[in-house]
């Protein structure tokens, strides 16, 4: 794999536990009652544009160092 991609997936995985952290300590000040399938599908999706947002931002960044 790819160190691009590699350090890419890698800052999604953040994303996504950093996301569901910051929800469970919302819930538990709140009293929010999310169940816990929409708490990980949000993550899941909060991951994935981690991912993507990181992929493109780091291509445009290499990018635009060499010129």
């Amino acid at each position: 794999m790819r160190p691009h991609v590699k350090a890419s997936l890698l800052w999604g995985v953040v994303g996504g536990l950093v996301f569901l952290v910051l929800v469970q300590g919302y819930a538990l000040v709140v009293m929010l009652d999310i169940g816990i399938p929409m708490r990980v599908a949000i993550a899941v999706a909060v991951g994935a544009l981690a991912a993507g947002a990181t992929y493109a931002v780091e291509g445009w960044l290499a990018r635009s160092e060499r010129s």
